[in-house]
């Protein structure tokens, strides 16, 4: 009887360990929102979670990320903070939903994060 409870005990442990190191990328992922209220807090690679809002019509390697939980406000009015975001590979579409790993760095504007991996989660039908 005691043998049995220990060996599902130690599957049950084997199975939790498994899920944590197979969804541990996500889970550690911040907001925009976290990064962008005070991006100098944050130093070395990061990963951002966020969703694709446009991009610059200065730079066309620079794309703006903004909160996941922004998707809920509809109104014009809504005040969403943007995080500027530099990446030399495949533009992501508007509306992406995305996992950004990179780092930031401080700019004579403020700050921009450099994209080293960016992760395209799914897309969410914004805009017309």
């Amino acid at each position: 009887m005691k043998k049995n409870i220990i060996i599902a005990v130690a599957i049950a442990v084997g199975i939790a360990m498994s899920y944590v190191l197979f969804f541990r990328g996500d889970a550690n992922a911040l907001q925009v929102n976290q990064v962008g209220s005070d991006p100098s807090a944050y130093s070395g690679t990061i990963t951002v979670a966020g969703i694709m809002g446009g991009t610059s019509p200065k730079d066309p390697s620079v794309f703006g990320m903004f909160d996941l939980k922004e998707l809920q406000c509809t109104t014009p009015n809504c005040n969403k903070l943007y995080l500027p975001v530099k990446h030399q590979g495949v533009m992501p579409k508007l509306g992406d939903e995305l996992r950004v790993t990179g780092s930031l760095i401080k700019m004579p504007g403020g700050f921009l994060f450099s994209a080293a991996n960016v992760k395209v989660v799914r897309n969410h039908k914004i805009g017309g």
